[in-house]
């Protein structure tokens, strides 16, 4: 998308946004005032934070975007600051620098960007160089859940779990084809849903 002049002031001027999530290490759950915390890493425009934030008030909320005008259109939803939902406007790969080893109960990845190349598969949500910080920061029963409408990127990270340990707990194939009410459907969901199936999968941590 084209970029937002107006982006960058408005990240910076929110309440909602962390300006410096390695302060809180370890201090997230006394932050919202939550016992169980979701992280939803890419957030884009914000729909599934916050509507999962809305469905589930009694959990923590905290969504991260790395591109400046994406993640101001998140944040402008998001704009009255709530004890249980936050936003981190940053990088993933830093994401073991802003949380305590244990601290998030679950991790949301969502429609991740699937770089099909494949000299780009480092940049995948699900490489095992994200799956190593994920381990180290969820709880002992932590989850991770993955929805994707890309079946190479969903096969792609069935393996890179598996060999890195996690335990496969749920998978659909074609998650739409029934109502599920627990889970929001984005904008950005629907428009994948009228093109084809969603893969879902849910995996619990292992024990590295």
């Amino acid at each position: 998308m084209r970029k937002l002049k107006w982006a960058a002031d408005f990240i910076a001027n929110s309440e909602v946004n962390v300006h410096n999530p390695e302060a809180y290490q370890g201090k997230w759950r006394e932050l919202l005032n939550r016992d169980c915390i979701h992280v939803e890493i890419g957030t884009g425009k914000g729909d599934y934070w916050i509507g999962m934030a809305n469905l589930y008030p009694e959990l923590g909320w905290i969504g991260i975007e790395k591109q400046e005008s994406v993640a101001a259109l998140a944040l402008r939803k998001k704009d009255t600051l709530e004890q249980q939902t936050r936003f981190i406007h940053g990088d993933a790969a830093n994401i073991d620098q802003w949380f305590a080893k244990k601290e998030i109960d679950v991790i949301h990845l969502n429609f991740s960007d699937p770089w099909p190349k494949n000299r780009n598969k480092k940049r995948r949500l699900s490489n095992e160089r994200f799956l190593d910080k994920y381990n180290q920061i969820l709880s002992d029963d932590g989850q991770i859940i993955m929805k994707t409408d890309n079946r190479s990127l969903f096969e792609y990270s069935i393996i890179e779990f598996q060999n890195f340990g996690f335990k496969l707990e749920e998978i659909y194939l074609d998650f739409r084809s029934e109502q599920h009410d627990e889970d929001i459907i984005s904008e950005y969901e629907r428009k994948f849903m009228e093109k084809g199936p969603i893969y879902r999968a849910v995996w619990v941590k292992g024990g590295k």
